[in-house]
């Protein structure tokens, strides 16, 4: 059991808690996408919501491999 927080194992908020571990890295920017986060799942790799909110419609449809059309 932990002195700090009394848990076994200990809580997450706890400062002795070990560190979460990444399930998977995004394949634009590296960062880790950790469990319970939301993610874009692709041939290619997966893409975090932080670098999808960052990219333009047109980059994100090119992606997935569509583009937009011109009447």
């Amino acid at each position: 059991m932990c002195s700090t927080c009394l848990s076994t194992p200990c809580h997450p908020r706890c400062p002795n808690a070990p560190e979460p571990v990444a399930r998977m890295a995004c394949s634009r920017c590296g960062d880790g996408i950790m469990e319970g986060d939301e993610y874009l799942g692709l041939d290619g790799g997966p893409i975090c919501e932080g670098c999808l909110s960052e990219m333009t419609v047109k980059e994100v449809l090119e992606l997935v491999g569509e583009r937009l059309i011109t009447a």
